[in-house]
């Protein structure tokens, strides 16, 4: 997409009403919020479900394997974003992927708050993994559209939107928790409701408030190149149920070769699609010199979300296991710890959005700022690795160390995330505007599939080697990239 469309995109949205930023980010900012409302919900409860046993409701699963699992999933969702920002760039657009991708979250949520049997949750995990692949990367794909690249509102544009994530990521664990006891389907039906709101959101306001946003397909598809990419899906999804036909029954794909085979792909789907966008004949000498600099940011952020993600599993099975649940007279649920992350990012989010727009073009590179989110990540680790080493690994811990622990992480986070959203979209080749955004996710689907191979090495007796060699690896990684930044920099041609 040259300049010309991306300003007459950005002409087409009206650029003041919602907190001095365009209005079009109103409706992102709810669209999303309802949608991570409805995902961190499910995601709360979802490894408690896994490995509560079936007399407590759950389904009884190992506990070594529902981490992994948990990891796995966390990573496909992210994985599929590629597929979605494929679709979005070269068939139907950002906000018709939105608008799909909703409606198979929904019916995700639906099947898990159905009670049943095994072979149901994996339904829904293939519904919500599709459907988030299609949503994810595109939603904030749009937010970059109504701004033009020069306009300084930007980085504190993608921290508003980063902050409406946080909102319902914050009340979902809350209100959801604290019907797990009760109930686990109860609780995912809950996050139904939220994704169905969300929709709703999208479908009434997004003409009025979008404009030309998320409407155009920057790179699409001749029709014959169409025949030819459906034709290959079709074979390709043959082709994939003959082998789990033939593989599962005789033993060959379980689930500890599935998790390995998801680790494999999750390293080597971004190396391609670095090599794919650095090779072609769209993408100008600019935009090459623009992808050799995402490369290092792109491997701080799958160290950064190799820690942040383990909120979701080795953090949340340390809340369930470890840690005083019953605290200053109330008992508290497990699940509530998952709300610790998006409330810090709540209260700090606007700080930081601030101090960004304040220091204006005096504020740390974009390099240094990744530099920072590894600092916080590491630091967070080796927080948690304290009480065990002045209580042992038999005695419950303060709930007050697994706080403290969040909130270092958050720190990096938003020195890491919303920066990262916006530099994607200001680095990425026009050709390939959606794909990058779903590259950007990739970061985050290599981690957890890393995690889903080292998850199972955590154990209490384990307990400070564990947090500390992955902490003190990525204090290493902060250091190295710091004193690379200038360098760096120098790739990025201008964008800062």
């Amino acid at each position: 997409m040259n300049t010309i469309n991306k300003q007459k995109i950005v002409d087409s949205v009206p650029q003041k009403g919602f907190f001095g930023h365009p209005k079009g980010l109103f409706t992102l900012f709810f669209t999303e919020f309802w949608e991570r409302f409805s995902y961190y919900g499910m995601r709360a409860i979802l490894v408690y479900y896994m490995y509560y046993e079936v007399s407590k409701g759950g389904l009884g699963f190992d506990e070594a394997t529902a981490l992994a699992i948990m990891s796995i999933y966390g990573s496909l969702v992210y994985m599929s974003g590629i597929i979605g920002g494929w679709l979005a760039d070269r068939i139907f657009g950002t906000s018709k992927a939105v608008f799909y991708g909703g409606i198979l979250i929904m019916f995700g949520h639906i099947a898990l708050a159905i009670p049943g049997n095994v072979a149901l949750f994996f339904i829904s995990m293939v519904l919500i993994v599709l459907g988030t692949g299609l949503l994810k990367p595109n939603v904030s794909s749009v937010v970059g559209e109504i701004y033009s690249e020069e306009d300084t509102r930007r980085d504190s544009g993608f921290s508003i939107f980063y902050m409406g994530i946080n909102l319902g990521g914050f009340l979902s664990p809350l209100i959801v928790g604290s019907v797990m006891d009760y109930s686990f389907h109860l609780g995912f039906g809950i996050a139904a409701v939220g994704m169905f709101l969300g929709l709703l959101v999208f479908i009434f306001t997004k003409k009025k408030n979008l404009g030309l946003a998320g409407t155009i397909v920057h790179n699409p598809l001749s029709p014959t190149e169409k025949k030819k990419v459906f034709m290959r899906f079709g074979l390709a999804a043959i082709v994939i149920a003959i082998i789990c036909a033939i593989a599962i029954p005789a033993g060959y794909l379980t689930i500890d070769s599935f998790i390995a085979l998801v680790g494999i792909f999750g390293l080597l789907i971004p190396t391609a699609y670095f090599i794919v966008m650095y090779r072609s004949p769209k993408t100008t000498n600019v935009e090459r010199s623009r992808i050799i600099a995402y490369i290092p940011l792109f491997i701080a952020s799958v160290m950064f979300w190799a820690i942040q993600e383990q909120g979701s599993t080795i953090l949340a099975n340390y809340a369930d296991k470890r840690t005083q649940l019953d605290f200053a007279g109330i008992h508290i649920s497990p699940a509530w710890f998952q709300s610790l992350n998006p409330l810090f990012i709540i209260v700090f989010a606007p700080i930081f959005a601030w101090l960004w727009m304040k220091l204006g073009k005096r504020q740390p590179s974009i390099p240094q700022k990744f530099s920072l989110g590894l600092l916080f990540a590491g630091l967070s680790f080796i927080v948690i690795l304290v009480p065990a080493y002045f209580g042992g690994a038999e005695s419950l811990v303060n709930p007050l160390w697994l706080v403290l622990s969040y909130f270092i992480v958050v720190i990096g986070e938003l020195c890491l995330s919303p920066v990262g959203l916006s530099a994607t979209t200001k680095l990425a080749p026009a050709a390939f505007s959606a794909q990058t955004m779903s590259l950007w996710f990739l970061s985050n689907a290599a981690a957890q599939a890393i995690n889903a191979q080292i998850v199972k090495f955590y154990s209490p007796a384990t307990e400070m080697i564990y947090f500390g060699v992955i902490g003190g690896a990525s204090i290493v990684l902060s250091v190295i990239l710091f004193i690379l930044a200038p360098k760096i920099q120098g790739f990025m041609k201008g964008i800062r």
